[in-house]
């Protein structure tokens, strides 16, 4: 039976969640406070990657690793400053660093990252989605040898758990095979089921796909109150204006814990700060997709463009844009790429990926009302998961039987 559905969020969980409602006929409206796929979704290296299987707290990264993290200089930086939220946050971070714990959330994010890796296939081809999606692989680019070495126990783990190959190349094979890279360069591990895409573009394919399909998309509505009665939401107020409907999905990104209070749950999410730089072509440009490992810089080839791109400052929700993390995007590419960055840059943005502490999401229906589904939380990896969380989002709220287990995803 068809009802009508409020999404919150117009990201690519949104839209992802909003595309399977309407595919099954319900009536859906999307509402977010900015544009549609404005936000986190917009400019980010815009990886589809099954190989993103182990979590970031892991065995071995308290330490030294996470007192680097005080440094500015630090691909991955906190900013010192007294926030209760952010403090517990690490503390749950660094209590799932442990073994147990990473196989858990690994086993978690390799059921939505392989799923999502073929829905976006499927849909791709058969909405024919423009998103200029390429499906090169991915290079875990490393500098020398000793951490290329180290990385091969993590490889192998992964492709022993979970069926998720990789190639090494190294002793000069690397170059061949990717001649953007410096001779000195030691090695790489390739990944050749990951894809790419262009994000805004997917957003806004996506978005007349959506349209299409009768999906309203009010931009520029901030959620300021929710209307419920007894166990069930009825309404959520804009300003003055009300928007009723028989459910609702919260997939608001970073912003999520604003709702805490409202929903009556405890989302442990914090802003993590990212930064991208678009810009023209270097003449020497990658062909594949890269990480490059050491300097944590992401890089994209576009048909029309070029990308560096990551890096992650907890300094809660502030809206400028740091241009010593923009400048440290260059620097790291500057250790490993012939020609790193052109003069002609387009865009330089930030994005608030939602983190939490043990790098899984949350997909569950809120504690408070028995009609609202929560999305959110999908640190990293939102693209990565976008269209795995909205397929198993509209089963959930149908009641239908998951595509996945949604077990690791429960609010915990």
């Amino acid at each position: 039976m068809s009802s009508s559905t409020i999404v919150i969020g117009g990201g690519v969980v949104g839209t992802a969640t909003a595309y399977y409602l309407a595919k099954a006929g319900h009536k859906v409206t999307i509402v977010d406070q900015g544009r549609h796929g404005g936000a986190c979704s917009h400019a980010n290296c815009g990886y589809v990657s099954p190989s993103h299987v182990p979590p970031i707290p892991k065995p071995g990264l308290i330490g030294p690793t996470m007192l680097s993290m005080l440094s500015s200089e630090s691909p991955f930086y906190i900013r010192p400053r007294i926030s209760p939220s952010l403090w517990s946050f690490l503390l749950r971070f660094w209590w799932n660093c442990n073994e147990k714990q990473m196989k858990k959330a690994a086993r978690g994010k390799h059921a939505l990252l392989s799923s999502s890796r073929e829905l976006y296939q499927e849909l791709i081809e058969g909405e024919g989605l423009d998103c200029n999606w390429e499906k090169r692989g991915l290079l875990f680019v490393f500098k020398d040898q000793h951490h290329f070495d180290e990385f091969a126990e993590l490889s192998e783990w992964v492709a022993e758990e979970f069926g998720v190959t990789s190639t090494p190349y190294a002793d000069g094979e690397l170059q061949k095979l990717e001649p953007a890279l410096k001779d000195e360069v030691y090695g790489a591990w390739h990944y050749p089921h990951d894809a790419h895409l262009r994000p805004d573009r997917l957003l806004s394919s996506w978005k007349t796909i959506l349209e299409q399909l009768g999906v309203k998309v009010l931009e520029e509505h901030k959620v300021t109150d929710f209307v419920g009665e007894g166990s069930k939401l009825k309404a959520i107020r804009c300003g003055t204006e009300e928007l009723a409907a028989d459910r609702f999905v919260v997939a608001t990104g970073a912003w999520s814990p604003f709702f805490n209070r409202q929903l009556g749950c405890a989302l442990r999410i914090q802003p993590g700060k990212g930064y991208s730089i678009t810009m023209a072509r270097p003449s020497i440009c990658p062909k594949i997709p890269m990480l490059l490992e050491e300097s944590r810089v992401g890089v994209t080839p576009f048909d029309d463009g070029y990308r560096l791109g990551s890096t992650m400052e907890f300094g809660g929700y502030d809206a400028s844009i740091n241009t010593k993390r923009l400048a440290l995007l260059k620097k790291g590419a500057s250790h490993y790429l012939k020609e790193p960055f052109t003069d002609e840059t387009y865009e330089e943005w930030y994005g608030w990926r939602p983190m939490t502490p043990d790098d899984l999401p949350y997909i569950d229906f809120a504690p408070k009302f028995n009609n609202v589904l929560i999305t959110a939380g999908h640190s990293m990896l939102g693209l990565s998961m976008g269209a795995g969380t909205g397929k198993l989002a509209w089963q959930l709220l149908d009641g239908l039987a998951p595509h996945i287990d949604p077990q690791p995803y429960r609010l915990r």
